[in-house]
């Protein structure tokens, strides 16, 4: 038996690794026009860069740039540049083998050589593969170019079936032209009817859409030739009466080269800004307030953020839950929405980042996993959170107007488990018991006497719901201030958010409470002994819903109020759940009863005299539903509660 150890060369059939990459390395088709544009821009910056050491390269004057042709009848699509181009040799390389970058070997000859002046471009292309996805929309790619410094010109020909054709060509540009004869797209072939029809890319309005996504900020104009209508003009320019507009051709820019991110703060207006804004995020209000800063280091990276005015309609839609920042890399968009810059509950920011340091995948529609992304992440989030801090210190009123809008999602950050040294719960915003302005939990803090043991807080639908509330009696009388919680989320906040500044966070409608020290709760301890099988029997009458019928010290004025076991689901959340279709487990609750009111006095004369009586379970009823009515609650059976409540009414009025 042998033991000589053989090497092979791996083998792969060219034709399947060419499909492989056209089919199945992109998600969306336009793509393609986003890499043609990239490379031909890595064309034009290399073309600068040699001309440093070689001016002869590019004359004096000459603008560069990159354009758009379309000639419909023919279903021809042209994507053309004036920059480097490519000689046979390059030409060979780049195109004819897949996988092989022109744009890395570039970047490694510029490594190795020491000789010339200037920093070298920053380009895009790396894997070799992006220009194959021409063969996504088209089924003939034809590729003419001619090398800056040569007098030879070469046809690149493919139809993508993993042969080509090179010819000398005459005639031709420095720079190269791409001519895509695209296919035809018939309903329901390639997914015909969940992906646009190719023949959009035969118009204006859809190649501008491509290119205003994609290729916006490429530092070189994109230029295309258009129709228009210009009226006909007499001596004076003034329209001609009578005469039909005359159709003209006009090249116009598709992308706005205006990265604005990249310039230097102390050279943007605030105008820039908000006009950036808005044509980033078509949000024509303008924002609250905008975020710009660069990290230079091991790791550099710029980001223009912003926080919006008034959130969006779907702020709270579950298919949007995600970062609303875009990433670009050397000022192409790579991610639109990348939901790994920023936390769910930031999604209301908006804003750019670019890195050119960031590792993407072959496709360049997603990135790679690094831990360079968390560091970015990181940065942000404390940025944003600054920003608002200071905005809560030095602009109260706008604060409180962001907060509005936005102050429900922003603790959902508290609920994920963010909130570290109190950093989210610092911003936070309350109504209260102590009037119609918002309060913070220091300024609460600040208010509370020595006394207070907690920081008190009443879950609620509504503000009025909150402030008609029985459980707040015990706490006006003790002159203590009750947080009103309202928002949706905050029942889930609290579950991750029990302790502020040392002093736990209580719901005053959960659980036991007790404000009178020792000597008060022995008192009703002694009342509850006392009073023990009437409660037995009125927890006996209603033991359907309730769990325990017990002895209030929260009440003053009312004569019963409904209590959530400690970790039990407030009824506001249990509505909410019920309403969007889930199954909500029932908790029997708790109802306490106030020993001091009239309406207990009452049902224990009449205990004394006959504890047998029916009406004490009718009674038992009634006390259950008004405590349901006072907290917004609906009633189990509302018929029977208004023909108990007639009869009492009738014994009433008979005497």
């Amino acid at each position: 038996m042998s033991t000589t150890t053989e090497t092979h060369a791996f083998e792969a059939e060219v034709q399947e690794v060419l499909s492989l990459v056209i089919h199945s390395l992109y998600t969306n088709r336009e793509i393609f026009l986003r890499e043609l544009i990239s490379n031909a821009s890595d064309a034009l910056d290399k073309l600068r860069f040699e001309s440093l050491t070689d001016a002869s390269l590019l004359p004096e004057g000459e603008q560069l740039g990159i354009a758009i042709d379309v000639d419909a009848e023919q279903r021809l699509l042209r994507i053309a540049d004036n920059g480097i181009g490519m000689s046979r040799e390059e030409l060979v390389q780049n195109l004819g083998r897949i996988a092989s970058s022109g744009t890395r070997r570039f970047l490694a000859q510029i490594a190795e050589s020491q000789d010339r002046g200037g920093a070298a471009p920053d380009l895009i292309g790396q894997f070799g593969v992006g220009f194959y996805a021409s063969f996504m929309v088209a089924d003939e790619v034809v590729v003419e170019t001619r090398r800056a410094g040569s007098d030879e010109g070469w046809r690149w020909t493919s139809k993508g079936d993993g042969q080509y054709s090179l010819e000398p060509a005459e005639g031709l540009a420095r720079g190269t032209l791409i001519s895509l004869h695209l296919r035809e797209d018939k309903d329901g072939e390639e997914g015909g009817s969940e992906r646009q029809p190719l023949d959009g890319l035969l118009t204006e309005w859809r190649l501008r859409e491509i290119v205003t996504r994609y290729s916006d900020f490429v530092e070189y104009p994109v230029q295309m030739e258009v129709e228009r209508s210009e009226p006909v003009l007499d001596d004076e320019g003034k329209p001609v009466e009578g005469e039909e507009p005359k159709k003209v051709l006009k090249t116009e820019t598709l992308n706005s080269m205006k990265p604005l991110w990249a310039r230097p703060k102390a050279e943007i207006e605030e105008t820039e800004y908000e006009e950036f804004y808005k044509h980033l995020t078509h949000d024509w209000s303008g924002p609250a307030e905008t975020i710009h800063f660069k990290v230079e280091g091991s790791l550099d990276f710029t980001a223009l953020v912003y926080l919006p005015k008034e959130r969006s309609l779907d702020l709270f839609d579950p298919s949007q839950n995600k970062s609303q920042i875009s990433l670009y890399v050397r000022r192409v968009l790579i991610q639109k929405e990348c939901e790994e810059l920023l936390p769910v509950w930031l999604r209301f920011v908006r804003g750019v980042v670019e890195c050119s340091d960031l590792p993407l995948n072959v496709s360049r529609e997603t990135l790679q996993d690094d831990p360079r992304l968390g560091q970015i992440k990181k940065r942000l989030v404390k940025k944003v959170l600054d920003a608002l801090g200071s905005k809560l210190d030095k602009e109260r009123e706008a604060f409180e107007a962001f907060w509005k809008s936005f102050g429900g999602v922003f603790k959902e950050g508290i609920y994920f488990g963010e909130n570290e040294d109190d950093r989210l719960a610092k911003l936070c915003l309350f109504e209260s018991t102590r009037g119609e302005s918002l309060t913070t939990l220091d300024e609460y803090l600040e208010r509370a006497s020595d006394e207070q043991e907690a920081i008190y807080c009443l879950l609620a639908a509504s503000r009025q719901a909150a402030e008609s509330s029985p459980h707040l009696e015990a706490f006006r009388d003790k002159g203590y201030e009750v947080l009103f919680l309202t928002d949706p989320v905050d029942e889930w906040m609290l579950q991750r958010f029990s302790e502020y500044a040392g002093k736990p966070l209580r719901s005053i409608e959960k659980g036991e409470v007790e404000l009178g020290g020792e000597e008060q709760k022995k008192a009703l301890e002694e009342r509850s002994k006392e009073h023990q099988e009437l409660l037995t029997q009125l927890g006996a009458a209603l033991e359907e819903h309730l769990s325990e019928v017990r002895l209030s010290s929260r009440l003053k004025d009312s004569p019963a109020v409904l209590v959530n076991a400690e970790n039990a689901m407030s009824p506001q959340l249990a509505r909410m759940l019920a309403s969007s279709g889930r199954d909500v487990p029932k908790d029997k609750r708790i109802l306490e009863l106030n020993p001091d009111h009239a309406l207990f006095a009452g049902l224990s004369k009449l205990f004394g005299v006959d504890a047998k009586s029916p009406r004490i379970a009718e009674y038992a009823e009634l006390l259950h539903g008004q405590a349901l009515i006072a907290e917004g609650s609906p009633l189990p059976d509302p018929a029977h509660f208004a023909k108990l409540l007639t009869e009492l009414m009738v014994g009433g009025v008979k005497g």
